[in-house]
């Protein structure tokens, strides 16, 4: 799981795009994680700053429930909220 944060301007909503390779799988399998991924986003999206978000997903991804997608997900975006501000 990868999350690529470009900050953006307060009040703005976040804009987030999705990296899904083919090496995942097929178009089926890769467009079913792009909506996981969103739904999961979806749930996050009131702790999310503004900015451009790009999250991307490798094809261990495909085998994760719903609950580790999200929980997976969450540490990412943890991580890149507790970075210090450059």
């Amino acid at each position: 799981m990868t999350v690529t944060w470009l900050p953006g301007g307060e009040g703005a909503p976040p804009r987030v795009a999705y990296a899904i390779g083919r090496s995942v799988g097929g178009a089926v399998v890769r467009n079913r994680l792009k909506r996981r991924l969103r739904a999961v986003m979806g749930e996050l999206a009131g702790s999310i700053p503004a900015g451009a978000w790009l999250v991307g997903a490798g094809a261990a991804a495909v085998d994760m429930t719903y609950d580790e997608l999200k929980a997976s997900v969450a540490e990412v975006l943890s991580a890149i909220a507790s970075e210090p501000a450059r």
